[in-house]
């Protein structure tokens, strides 16, 4: 499930792609004569600058008819206006991006003096740009050379959707090494990020023995998994079970996760590379089941393995669509089969020799959304699926597999069953949105017995214990109920609103429960009214994340409006506090005693660490806060927001004083991180357009000599974009595709974390292409943050849709 974070427009017929297609181009031809006309006046001064933003003009200016046969149907026509659509709007940011870069730095040469100009010219590369025009590069600039004469030299080619993707290919990608130069002489390295080039200047100290093509080498150290935070329960059921080891077994993002409640050791299974959706227990106890969505493979999957957490078997490779969404093994057969239920339109059920990795029966079962598959436990040839509307109950003869719906007669219909369970009997039990309980007699499709209003809100699980008696989960009235065998409400507990709603219910030991919720927690409870979170996370995408300077404990934000200090050796929270608005970005005093955070609106707060009670709140814009650094004196904030701006606070009283000192204007694109000089005297920059700004601290003043820049020493290093980091960049990447960095304190390693899911560990510096490193799954979505503990023993990573939080020993 993991891609890339951009919006892209749907357009609703042919009509509508034409009008938006004609909007765009005048667009571009807007921008385009604004562009002529507001650097008539500078060509003179710096023509070559010139030739090389219009070549990047061209781009946006060819005539992109679409040459459509009459016979092409409207999907094929759609999808080619989509296409188009999409390397429009790429290319119009393009055009913003150069243009705004390339005003700022004429201003720039204006303001120094013919010199500096010249200086500038000669940095501009002359060798052939990537869409095979050869940059004419001039001495001087004439100014009786017209700007007609320019123009007139760039020639217009018509494309296909062929040619356009061609293009973004190749201002994406193509062979890194040929895109990477580097000059001793001027002493920097350039680099390209969808055709947009990066320029990085190479320390004094290096400029001489500098090269290219050194080889570097993937560091000693490695990472090594020990303890995933969370669980999935906000979309997830039936995926809470206690082992005969004493463990509990669930997932989070793609790992499957042992649970020691007692030791509190987790062991984990890695074989899945995309979000994991369902689970299952084979009646020996030590056989697990777990399907996952398709990823980048188009099919989802089912693997087989073993408490061992070796993997014994992969089923329906190329057969299930989009995800596998149910999986169970049959009872009264010795387990010999497996259902599963994918994702795909018509849901299809398909049962399994699992043992010979065999499909024993398919069949389409049902148009809406099934919600549960489960083998009767007496009979290996009965299946029970519910779901939107309707239960179904389902008998394989041979390959065959016929249904019989569920007739709930006099009884309220309800809009979704959610849950299926089994008496001693026999007797098949629901749970639904309405809160009723029904009980189905065994081998038929009518209702025997109803308990109505057992909830308030919908009944999300049912677990029928060894002695026979029921247990009960409600959503929106959070209570875990006990009956008894007569369906007779004997004690009921109410979860913490905190803790949310029940998803799943396991049997622990004599007396003992584990509950699973939406909010993704697990608790340890027992009736009448003993409730202990054992697991806790975040329910929303994660990207805030900072390390406490001194104590083995680290702050996490996210977009569910929590804020969550945590310890790394208990594995637990020390204390939450919800906010009002979205969080974003974290960063920690150095003394420790106050942490700021970032918010999604602008505004941003100031919490003490020991009390969390709020220290103070500012806003700044109206934009998302994506990075807040306090640097290494702890005398300034640095506020970096996607208005494109930098706001410095002055910070005294140890963290509970703010008052604005300086603010920093020059980005074209939103911030994206920010880093402190160690004297605390300067800031870096990155930004969304690939911009490295630098700025005087706390004035807020554009830094433009790199005379001092290139050998500066920085606290911290959490710009993707630098000279001893842009090693990290894979092939053709398109400049989102690594979302964070972070050196360790020893300055011995580098992490990054991906697009793609991915952590990795690299040497530092990293200077060089296409750098070595370890690479790490787990998180099934973006990684959106990274860093290492204060002595360097540990890794903390965060994960964006997959909401998870993951630890990882430097071994």
């Amino acid at each position: 499930m993991s891609g890339k974070r951009r919006t892209r427009e749907g357009v609703q017929g042919r009509r509508t792609g034409e009008e938006e297609l004609r909007r765009l181009y005048r667009k571009v031809e807007t921008v385009d004569e604004r562009a002529a006309s507001g650097m008539t006046d500078r060509v003179a001064s710096c023509g070559s600058l010139y030739d090389s933003t219009n070549l990047l003009l061209q781009y946006c200016n060819n005539d992109d008819t679409v040459s459509a046969s009459s016979n092409l149907d409207m999907e094929d026509r759609v999808s080619q206006l989509e296409q188009r659509l999409q390397l429009q709007e790429d290319e119009i940011q393009l055009l913003k991006a150069a243009l705004a870069d390339a005003l700022r730095r004429l201003g720039c040469c204006e303001d120094q003096g013919p010199g500096a100009a010249a200086q500038l010219l000669q940095a501009l590369p002359s060798r052939p740009l990537s869409n095979g025009y050869v940059q004419q590069k001039r001495l001087l600039s004439s100014p009786s050379s017209p700007k007609k004469d320019v123009l007139q030299s760039m020639k217009r080619k018509s494309m296909s959707t062929e040619r356009l993707t061609l293009v973004k290919r190749e201002m994406g990608g193509g062979e890194a090494r040929s895109r990477t130069t580097s000059s001793s002489k001027d002493g920097y390295v350039r680099m390209f990020l969808r055709g947009r080039p990066v320029t990085m200047h190479i320390p004094d100290a290096q400029r001489d023995s500098y090269t290219l093509d050194h080889k570097g080498a993937a560091p000693d150290r490695k990472l090594k998994l020990q303890w995933v935070y969370g669980y999935r329960g906000r979309d997830c059921r039936s995926n809470l079970y206690l082992l005969p080891t004493g463990e509990i077994v669930y997932f989070n993002a793609s790992v499957v996760v042992l649970l020691n409640t007692e030791e509190q050791q987790q062991r984990h299974y890695m074989g899945h590379d995309d979000d994991v959706k369902c689970l299952s227990v084979h009646p020996d106890m030590v056989t697990i089941a777990t399907g996952q969505v398709a990823g980048n493979s188009k099919d989802g999957k089912v693997r087989n393995k073993s408490v061992y957490l070796n993997t014994l078997h992969v089923l329906g490779m190329g057969v299930f669509d989009r995800a596998v969404t149910c999986v169970a093994f049959s009872k009264s057969n010795g387990g010999a089969h497996l259902c599963a239920v994918d994702d795909a339109n018509d849901h299809i059920l398909s049962v399994w020799n699992w043992q010979k990795e065999k499909q024993l029966a398919e069949v389409k079962c049902s148009n809406d959304s099934v919600l549960g598959a489960v083998f009767h436990p007496m009979d290996p040839n009965l299946i029970v699926t519910c779901g939107k509307s309707h239960i179904n109950f389902w008998t394989m003869e041979g390959n065959t597999l016929t249904k019989k719906q569920g007739l709930f007669e006099k009884h309220e219909k309800p809009k979704y069953v959610l849950c299926v369970a089994f008496a001693e009997n026999g007797d098949a039990i629901t749970g639904d949105s309405s809160g009723n309980i029904y009980v189905w007699a065994k081998g038929g499709s009518r209702i025997s017995q109803a308990v109505a209003g057992a909830h308030e809100g919908g009944v999300f699980s049912l677990l029928v214990l060894k002695d026979g008696t029921m247990v009960s989960g409600g959503g929106k009235d959070r209570r875990v109920v006990l009956w008894d065998h007569d369906y007779t409400k004997q004690s009921e507990m109410e979860v913490g609103e905190p803790l949310g709603p029940v998803r799943a219910l396991s049997e622990g030991k004599p007396g003992e429960l584990f509950v699973g919720t939406t909010k993704n927690a697990i608790i340890r409870a027992a009736f009448p009214d003993t409730l202990t979170p054992i697991v806790q996370g975040h329910t929303d995408e994660l990207w805030g994340l900072d390390v406490h300077p001194s104590m083995e404990q680290f702050i996490t934000c996210a977009q569910d409006k929590l804020v969550q200090l945590w310890d790394t050796n208990s594995h637990q929270p020390l204390w939450s506090k919800a906010i009002d608005d979205q969080g974003r970005s974290a960063g920690f005093h150095p003394s420790g005693g106050v942490v700021a955070v970032g918010t999604m609106s602008g505004r941003w707060l100031v919490l003490d660490t020991d009390t969390r009670d709020l220290v103070s709140m500012h806003t700044d814009g109206n934009e998302i806060i994506s990075n807040i650094k306090y640097s290494p004196d702890g005398n300034y904030l640095a506020v970096g927001s996607h208005d494109n701006f930098v706001y410095i606070y002055a910070v005294t009283e140890n963290g509970r004083k703010y008052s604005r000192a300086g603010k920093c204007s020059g980005h074209s694109s939103f911030v994206t991180h920010l880093d402190w000089s160690q004297d605390s005297h300067y800031l870096v920059t990155n930004s969304g357009d690939y911009e490295i700004l630098f700025w005087e601290a706390p004035s807020g003043k554009h830094v433009t000599s790199m005379d001092a820049m290139r050998n500066m020493e920085w606290a911290t290093y959490t710009c993707t974009l630098g000279f001893n980091a842009f090693g990290v960049w894979p092939d053709g990447a398109d400049g989102t595709d690594v979302n964070a960095v972070c050196k360790s304190h020893s300055s011995s390693l580098l992490a990054s974390a991906d697009d793609f899911g991915k952590v990795h560990l690299f040497t530092f510096p990293c200077s060089q292409p296409r750098a070595p490193s370890h690479k790490y799954g787990g998180h099934s979505s973006h990684v959106t943050n990274i860093a290492f503990l204060h002595d360097d023993s540990h890794l903390i990573s965060t994960g964006g849709k997959d909401t998870s939080i993951m630890q990882w020993a430097v071994v």
